[in-house]
């Protein structure tokens, strides 16, 4: 019975532990994910589920954002948004070396 505590002691942390870690990478590294974009060329921005196999994501690609819907078979765009201006995007017809 001393045996079967010991084991106890050291199995569950190391299966808790264990699982965390998995979580923690799953998280890390699912691609898509919002935190874990960084800087890419193509971000997901926002995504919402629409029952049981949709989805609504707005997306950035090129400092425009794009809202599509997104199910298993197909992927549409339903709309344009608005351009996004950034630091190292110029505003569309500006030239940066005017000044």
């Amino acid at each position: 019975m001393f045996w079967y505590f010991v084991k106890l002691i050291i199995m569950l942390p190391l299966v808790g532990g264990m699982a965390f870690g998995a979580l923690w990478l799953w998280r890390k590294y699912q691609p898509g994910l919002l935190g874990a974009q960084g800087d890419r060329a193509l971000k997901v921005l926002e995504m919402l589920p629409m029952g049981t196999f949709g989805k609504l994501a707005v997306v950035e690609f090129d400092g425009q954002r794009v809202l599509v819907s997104v199910t298993r078979s197909r992927i549409e765009k339903i709309a344009d948004g608005a351009r996004v201006i950034t630091p190292h995007t110029p505003a569309p017809g500006s030239d940066p070396r005017a000044r």
